[in-house]
C-alpha cells in the first residue's frame, strides 16, 4: 500500500497468481497458462468467492465478538512466515558476525517493507472486502494499529541488537508518516523510527537521489532508496518484502520474500 486503483475483481484475480507463487495453490487444474494468459473459457478463471475462502483459511480467519477479523498465529500463513524468519535469522547471524570480523567500513543494515512485511494488513483487507481505496486506508491507519507480522518484530529487534541498522521503505504516502511510526512503536518495533530510518513515498517533494522523481515505479523508488542508504555508508545485508517489486532492482546482499496472496503490486 498505497496501491494502484485496481477493482476488487482485478485485485483478487492477481491474488490467484500470488497464492500459487506463495505455495498455496488455489485451483491448479484448468487455470490459464503463460501460453494463453487471457482465459479462453470460464473454467480457467477461479471462482472469486472460493478464492476469498481459501485466503481466509490460509490466514486462519478469526472473528471477534464485535465482528473484527484477525489472522491466527496457528495458521498456515503464520507457519510459513516463521519458516522464512528462521532462515533469515540463521543467515543474519553469520552475515553480521562476518561483517564485524572483516572490519568493513560500511555498517551492516537490513531494509524492510511495511505492509504485510512488518505490519499485517489482514484485518483492514477484510474490513474493506479486499477493495483498497486511499480514503479507507487513511481512515484505518489514523485510528487503528495493525498487528505485527507474526514474529517480525522479534526478528527486527534481534537484528538491531546484533548490530544491524534498520530501515523501512514503504509505498505509503508521506502524509501517513505519523500514523505509520505510531503503529510500529505501539506493536513493539524497538528501533529508530525517525526520518532517516523510515522512508515514505513523497510525490509532492520527491528526493533528489531519485532521478525518476514523482513518476517512480515501485521498483525504481525502492531500489533507488536502497542505493541512497548504501551511499550513506551502509551495506544492506538483507532486504525483506512481500512483493517482488519490494526486492527487485539490486542494492542488497540477499532478499527474503514474505507470503501475501491478498494483492499484487507490480
Amino acid at each position: 500500500m498505497p496501491r494502484p486503483a485496481l477493482s476488487r475483481r482485478a485485485r483478487l484475480g492477481a491474488t490467484t497468481v500470488a497464492a500459487v507463487v506463495a505455495g498455496t495453490a488455489v485451483f491448479g487444474i484448468g487455470q490459464a497458462t503463460a501460453e494463453h494468459s487471457v482465459p479462453r473459457t470460464d473454467k480457467e478463471i477461479p471462482n472469486l468467492t472460493q478464492v476469498q475462502d481459501k485466503i481466509k483459511a490460509y490466514y486462519g480467519d478469526t472473528v471477534t465478538a464485535d465482528g473484527e477479523h484477525y489472522a491466527s498465529p496457528q495458521s498456515n500463513y503464520a507457519r510459513q512466515v516463521r519458516g522464512i524468519e528462521a532462515k533469515a535469522r540463521t543467515y543474519l547471524s553469520k552475515a553480521l558476525a562476518r561483517h564485524s570480523k572483516d572490519g568493513k567500513q560500511a555498517r551492516p543494515a537490513i531494509v524492510l517493507d511495511m505492509d504485510d512485511t512488518t505490519l499485517l494488513t489482514y484485518n483492514y483487507e477484510l474490513q474493506v472486502g479486499f477493495h483498497f481505496t486511499p480514503e479507507s486506508q487513511d481512515k484505518y491507519l489514523a485510528n487503528t494499529d495493525m498487528d505485527p507480522v507474526f514474529g517480525m518484530d522479534r526478528l527486527v529487534n534481534w537484528a538491531h541488537d546484533k548490530g544491524a541498522e534498520v530501515f523501512f521503505i514503504t509505498g505509503r504516502k508521506e502524509a501517513q508518516r505519523d500514523w505509520s511510526v505510531r503503529n510500529l512503536k505501539n506493536v513493539g518495533y524497538g528501533v529508530p523510527l525517525d526520518r532517516t530510518h523510515v522512508y515514505l513515498k513523497d510525490k509532492e517533494h520527491p528526493p533528489a537521489y531519485l532521478p525518476c522523481g514523482a513518476t517512480c515505479t515501485t521498483v525504481e523508488y525502492k531500489s533507488g532508496t536502497r542505493k541512497h542508504i548504501e551511499s550513506l555508508g551502509y551495506n544492506i545485508v538483507a532486504n525483506f518484502g512481500d512483493q517482488y517489486s519490494d526486492l527487485n532492482g539490486g542494492a542488497g546482499d540477499r532478499t527474503f520474500k514474505l507470503p501475501n496472496p491478498m494483492y499484487f503490486l507490480p
